[in-house]
Parts: structure tokens; C-alpha cells; sequence
């Protein structure tokens, strides 16, 4: 028997926490063909000028101290609609102001829910103490409309591996979106193939185009296709297929004042419209000692799942892009902390159901795919997954899993695969490791414990994992005592 200790921490929604993000209201025309866009714009600059500081000194009395550099954000967002207006830059800078607060508002990231969290160790270590280590932990926070984002906090695990959780901030602060640097054209073809949207027009596009290319010449590309003339009922939806793609493919950048507890990666993509779900983050170290974060996550249009990647050296800044290949078609891919052999190796659900392993030469790429492991036992039948990165132990790669069984419950349980090749299952777990308890059972989401990481200090095993799809919970176990477990089975 397994000694599961559950800590007294929970991190649980709280409404309080808003983001301030674009607000543009519906493009539908209105008789005789305006949009509402354009009627509010009209109806802002028919207010008088004497009126508009002070609207601006009561909008900023609300609403400043809940939103960090906010006049930068309305500056933002007037940016953004400033099209609207026939000669904007004749404006005063009180008007762009109050045109900006027009088109923003507050959008509470965790009001529904929070769940689902990864913990890794943090990139900066300076100034604790001895025998401690700093985290980061992600968490999904889920808003109005079951909107899916990224959170992130901080805290301590210390000698003994007790937690501490960092205040998260007041301010939420979303990322500058920018576009990618450059696209490999190869890998973009794979992608649109994966699409199926790869045919004359598509092509055509992409040779006039260099090995690797930005945006910017990519637009000017599909520019020239509808100027030589294709009928536009033709290249519409090939148009929308690349232009959907390029713009998956980004990166976010938060300012280095902001805590990383007020950083919420918000869905900016096209192919994430409906969210941001269950990331996946692994400290990831190179053969030539080199580190980096990596995290896979699901995007989610509403109809359709892609799996996404997310790099980061800092958490400051993340460049998000699309995973390709045959083996990156579904939910709960992750990493590996390190390469084996000299490629990188993912952890993925390929057909929704049974555990696979995968490896690769370039982590955005996965096509060679081997099954793992089937559910075998009642609580996992329904199907199984991975509950994060695996962790290297010296007796083998630990990976905690979760399994569906009766009444859709999920249960959290664990696989040991051998070291040097992790195709081979050396161990697993009769009975799950964590299963939701009377006071987990009830919320969002019933009869749910699921976890995206879970990290190894001094000798204990330290799992943070959602409950209920309601909130956050951890718990912790002597390591030897599971890896015991694992290879006695």
C-alpha cells in the first residue's frame, strides 16, 4: 500500500481575476450595411470634446487598478480599430483613449473553473534556500463561454518538499502577440498536406517561396494568386486553410515588470478560437547541457483538436507553433526531459485510446509511432492517457498515467518503461496511485482527478492535480515506495 499524503492546499477559481482583452462588437450588417462596429465608432466621435476627459477620469477611477499599464491597453486596442475611423490621427489623445476603453473588455480567465496543472522546476534558482528548489506551475484556467487559457504560478518545495505558493498578483496581463520569424517550408507543406490542402493553388504559393520564409512574403504570395486572376469561389477556402495555418504559428512576448502569476496565455490562434487546453510543460535539457521548456497543448476551434507546441527559455516569452506528422493527430502528448539515443521521444494517445511512445529528429515533427500500452484493468478500460512528461528515475521513466472507467470516473495511476528503450513497459500499477475522494468528487466536471506534471524532490514524489475540473489540489509519496511498486508488478 501506498502511502498518499493530500497537502491542505487548493487553488480554486476566483472571479476577481479579469483580464483586459479586445472587445469588437458584432460584424453582422445592420440596414442600410453598416456594422456595429462602424454605427459605435460614430456614436464615440459624435460625443462633445468637453465631455471626454471626463469620462476618460471616471473610466480610469474603475478600472486602472485592476489592469496593469492600462492606458497602454486602450492605446492598444484604439490601434487596432483605428481603421474605423476616416482620418484618426486628427484625433486627440483623449478621444483614442475612450475609443479604446469602447472596444475592450474585462473577461474573468477562471471564472468557470481551474484544473489540470504542470509543475517544473523554475529557470531561476537565485536566493533560496539550501535544500529548496522554486517551481513554476501551469494551470488551465477556464472563463465565460468554457474558454480554455494558461496560468502559471510559483512557490517553493523546501528540504522536506512542503509546498509554498506564491500570491499570484492582482493584475492579469496578456502576452503581445507578434508573428512567427520564420517558417520552414517544408514542414509548412507536411502541415497542409496533414490538411488536406495541398493542391495546385497551394502550391503555387509556396514556390514562390524560399526554404523558410515570414509572413509578410507569404502574404504577398497569396496577394499575387488572386491578382493573376484564380476565380475567388476556387481559392477562397485554400486561401483560409494557409492563411489559419501561418497564424497557429506565434509568438507571445509579457512584459519583465509582470509577475508570472499574472501571465495568462490567452488563445490568440485560429485553430484555438474555443481555448487553450491541458498543458503539458517539462524542463527539457540537451545533449550539450543546454535547457529549455517545451509544452504540448490542445487547441480547440470548437469542432476540431490540433495538437500545439510551446517553447520558452524564460516564461516571459513563447513561441507557439504547430506539431506535424502522423503521431501528433490527438490529446496528451509529452515530452521527454531529455533525448534518448540522440532524438527527442513523445508520449501520445494516437487513436484517442491506448498509451503510444514516438520519436523524432525535430521536435515539431512526429510520424514514427509504436503502441504502448492498452488499458488492462476496470478502472482504465474506457481509455488511457499520460499525465505529463515522464520522469527519469534510476530504476526506469516514471509516467504517471490517468484512466477512465465506470461512470466516466478518472483515476490517476502509473507506467515504469525501461530506461534505454521506452517501447518496453517493465512495471504498472494494479490500482490507481489517486482517485477522487468525497471532498474531489463533486463540481465542474464529477468524479474527475487529473494531472498535466508532476515534479521530484528530496526523495518525494509531488503531484499537483485538478479535481472536478473545479480546482486544485496536491498531493505526495515517497518515490522508492512507488517505483518498489511498480517493478514488485
Amino acid at each position: 500500500m501506498i502511502d498518499i499524503k493530500r497537502s491542505r492546499h487548493r487553488l480554486l477559481p476566483d472571479a476577481r481575476r479579469v483580464l483586459a482583452k479586445p472587445y469588437l462588437p458584432g460584424e453582422e450588417a445592420l440596414l442600410p450595411g453598416a456594422s456595429r462596429a462602424h454605427l459605435l465608432m460614430e456614436r464615440i466621435l459624435a460625443v462633445p470634446e468637453s465631455q471626454v476627459a471626463a469620462l476618460n477620469r471616471e473610466i480610469l477611477q474603475r478600472f486602472e487598478h485592476r489592469h496593469h499599464r492600462f492606458t497602454e491597453v486602450l492605446a492598444r486596442q484604439f490601434d487596432s480599430v483605428a481603421h474605423y475611423v476616416p482620418d484618426a490621427a486628427r484625433l486627440s489623445a483623449e478621444r483614442r483613449l475612450l475609443i479604446g476603453a469602447y472596444f475592450t473588455h474585462e473577461y474573468s480567465v477562471e471564472a468557470a473553473a481551474l484544473f489540470n496543472p504542470s509543475i517544473v522546476l523554475a529557470p531561476d534558482q537565485s536566493g533560496v534556500a539550501s535544500g529548496s528548489i522554486r517551481f513554476v506551475m501551469s494551470l488551465r484556467a477556464v472563463g465565460e463561454g468554457h474558454l480554455s487559457s494558461i496560468e502559471f504560478r510559483s512557490g517553493v518545495l523546501d528540504a522536506t518538499a512542503s509546498m509554498t505558493i506564491d500570491a499570484p498578483g492582482t493584475r492579469l496581463v496578456g502576452g503581445r502577440r507578434t508573428p512567427y520569424g520564420g517558417f520552414d517550408k517544408a514542414r509548412f507543406t507536411t502541415k497542409l498536406r496533414e490538411l488536406d490542402a495541398v493542391n495546385e493553388l497551394s502550391s503555387s504559393v509556396l514556390d514562390r517561396l524560399g526554404a523558410t520564409f515570414a509572413l509578410d512574403e507569404l502574404e504577398r504570395s497569396l496577394d499575387a494568386l488572386e491578382t493573376h486572376g484564380t476565380p475567388h469561389a476556387i481559392w477562397f477556402e485554400t486561401v483560409k486553410i494557409i492563411r489559419a495555418l501561418a497564424s497557429s504559428n506565434y509568438v507571445t512576448t509579457f512584459p519583465p515588470d509582470s509577475q508570472l502569476g499574472e501571465r495568462v496565455i490567452f488563445p490568440a490562434g485560429p485553430n484555438e478560437t474555443r481555448g487553450m487546453e491541458d498543458a503539458r510543460f517539462v524542463r527539457f535539457v540537451d545533449d550539450d547541457g543546454g535547457v529549455r521548456y517545451y509544452a504540448t497543448y490542445t487547441a480547440y476551434d470548437g469542432f476540431e483538436i490540433l495538437p500545439q507546441l510551446i517553447e520558452t527559455e524564460d516564461f516571459t516569452r513563447f513561441r507557439i507553433s504547430t506539431l506535424n506528422g502522423a503521431a501528433a493527430q490527438n490529446k496528451g502528448m509529452a515530452l521527454f526531459p531529455r533525448p534518448i539515443d540522440g532524438k527527442y521521444v513523445m508520449l501520445s494517445r494516437k487513436d484517442r485510446e491506448n498509451l503510444h511512445v514516438s520519436t523524432s529528429d525535430d521536435v515539431h515533427y512526429w510520424n514514427d509511432v509504436t503502441e504502448l500500452y492498452r488499458p488492462q484493468q476496470p478502472w482504465e478500460l474506457l481509455q488511457i492517457g499520460n499525465c505529463g512528461a515522464p520522469i527519469e528515475t534510476e530504476s526506469g521513466w516514471l509516467v504517471l498515467t490517468h484512466g477512465v472507467g465506470p461512470m466516466r470516473r478518472y483515476a490517476i495511476g502509473a507506467l515504469l518503461l525501461d530506461l534505454h528503450d521506452p517501447r518496453r513497459v517493465i512495471g504498472w500499477l494494479p490500482e490507481p496511485l489517486i482517485e477522487p475522494d468525497e471532498n474531489e468528487r463533486e463540481g465542474y466536471v464529477p468524479n474527475v482527478v487529473y494531472t498535466c506534471g508532476a515534479i521530484v524532490h528530496a526523495g518525494q514524489l509531488v503531484i499537483p492535480y485538478g479535481f472536478a475540473d473545479a480546482g486544485i489540489a496536491v498531493a505526495r509519496l515517497t518515490l522508492v515506495h512507488l517505483l518498489d511498486a511498480l517493478l514488485s508488478s
